[in-house]
């Protein structure tokens, strides 16, 4: 294994097209952002773009929509949800190295990334605080690419991949609608046109009863009142607790269930909003096993370190 630093601009340039920006840091032991680093250099240098090869093509399309449900069945098996990923260029968290790996070992029927998969903070409705140094949407945008690639080959062929959308996934159009409008039908400009292996709506409906969305209710107990008021079994993302709640009526059982997040509890693009406070969070996601149509308890993963994760009472390195 040759070193990065010893790569002709040439060479650099095609391994990057070729392999995308984790499996080259991965291939030359360095870190992602080193080889971001050396891309933006180079472009810089050149004015030539370099592409993972991830990137959609295509110009003109029609406008997409938001389905209110996308329908799921699964009679037997697992699928494994997670939210909040955040994602930013960089060392990827331990929550989601665990969830590529739990995908790869648990062969679940379906993998749903339940909202926030990107951050968007240039592109927010809020100012800037101080000098704060944030990512490029299409940085972002590269970075979610290559983990969910990596997400989609863990999964294999014939596992329904859905993204119930978030409200920080939709600052990307809303920033485009709302300033652009008469780019509305040009490829790239959709969110989902650089995901086109992802299937998009607002929520998930298995067996035609319980919901995965990325946000209902808020506050302390947002999980029971979820499930209380909607009537359904409610699994959402959001507010980063990792929380269980049942609500039992004389119609039975129903669990509101929030998922915790993906990112890093304390990931640089919740920094200087929080101004350093303790953050109520859990790291992690939800497994979810069915039989005969029936959702059993959810099982948690939750990041215990840098390098850990608990599951059925074990420890997990990831």
């Amino acid at each position: 294994m040759g070193k990065l630093s010893s790569l002709t601009d040439d060479e650099f340039s095609h391994t990057f097209n070729s392999l995308g920006p984790s499996k080259t840091a991965s291939h030359y032991g360095v870190g992602l952002r080193t080889v971001y680093e050396r891309r933006r250099r180079l472009e810089a240098r050149t004015g030539v773009s370099i592409k993972s090869p991830f990137a959609a093509g295509g110009v003109l399309q029609e406008l997409p929509d938001y389905p209110d449900h996308v329908p799921l069945t699964v009679k037997d098996g697992t699928i494994i949800v997670g939210a909040d990923a955040h994602i930013w260029p960089g060392e990827r968290s331990p929550a989601l190295r665990a969830f590529i790996k739990f995908i790869k070992d648990l062969g679940p029927k379906a993998v749903i990334l339940n909202g926030d998969v990107m951050d968007f903070p240039r592109i927010s409705r809020h100012a800037p605080i101080g000098w704060e140094k944030n990512p490029q949407a299409s940085e972002e945008i590269e970075a979610a690419q290559d983990a969910l690639h990596d997400i989609e080959q863990a999964a294999g062929n014939g596992v329904r991949k859905i993204w119930p959308v978030g409200n920080h996934d939709l600052r990307f159009e809303s920033q485009i609608a709302q300033h652009c409008p008469e780019y509305a039908r040009i490829k790239g400009i959709h969110l989902y046109d650089h995901f086109p292996n992802w299937e998009r709506g607002w929520s998930v409906e298995i067996n035609n009863w319980v919901i995965v969305k990325h946000r209902y209710k808020s506050g302390k107990h947002a999980a029971s009142n979820n499930a209380l008021n909607s009537g359904r079994p409610m699994i959402t993302g959001h507010l980063h607790q990792q929380t269980m709640s049942p609500i039992t009526d004389y119609n039975g059982t129903r669990d509101g269930i929030e998922l915790g997040c993906l990112a890093n509890i304390y990931h640089p693009a919740f920094r200087n909003y929080t101004e350093n406070n303790p953050r109520n969070w859990v790291a992690g996601f939800g497994v979810f096993t069915f039989r005969d149509s029936v959702m059993l308890p959810p099982e948690f993963v939750r990041v215990m370190s840098k390098t850990t994760v608990a599951f059925r009472g074990e420890l997990i390195e990831v």
